[in-house]
């Protein structure tokens, strides 16, 4: 089984930065794919990055070249680096882990950009 738990949510003046981290136990995050997904207040579902285990990544039109997905194998922790973030990225972030077919959740951590 896999528990991922998500940190670094907060509040953010436009145009500033933040970093997400999800930290995962039951197995190791350089395994499988992982990812994050973002739901708007108006309940509107985003995917928002992924990255393989080989090490790709990927992003939607959206947030590429603001956001930065990466892994630290050594504390088995994937990350969502936010930079020049506007109003419109405000929304619930969830990480997820792909393993074996089967898709795990973070619990969601908030993330409000507002001056």
């Amino acid at each position: 089984q896999v528990q991922l738990v998500e940190s670094g949510g907060g509040l953010v003046q436009p145009g500033g930065s933040l970093r997400l981290s999800c930290a995962a136990s039951g197995s190791f995050v350089s395994n499988y794919a992982m990812g994050w997904y973002r739901q708007t207040p108006g309940n509107q579902r985003e995917w928002v990055a992924v990255i393989t285990s080989g090490g790709s990544r990927d992003y939607p039109d959206s947030v590429k070249g603001r956001f930065t997905i990466s892994r630290d194998n050594a504390k088995n922790t994937v990350y969502l680096q936010m930079n020049s973030l506007k109003p419109e990225d405000t929304a619930v972030y969830y990480c997820y882990a792909d393993v074996w077919s089967r898709r795990y959740w973070g619990q969601g951590t908030q993330v409000t950009v507002s001056s």
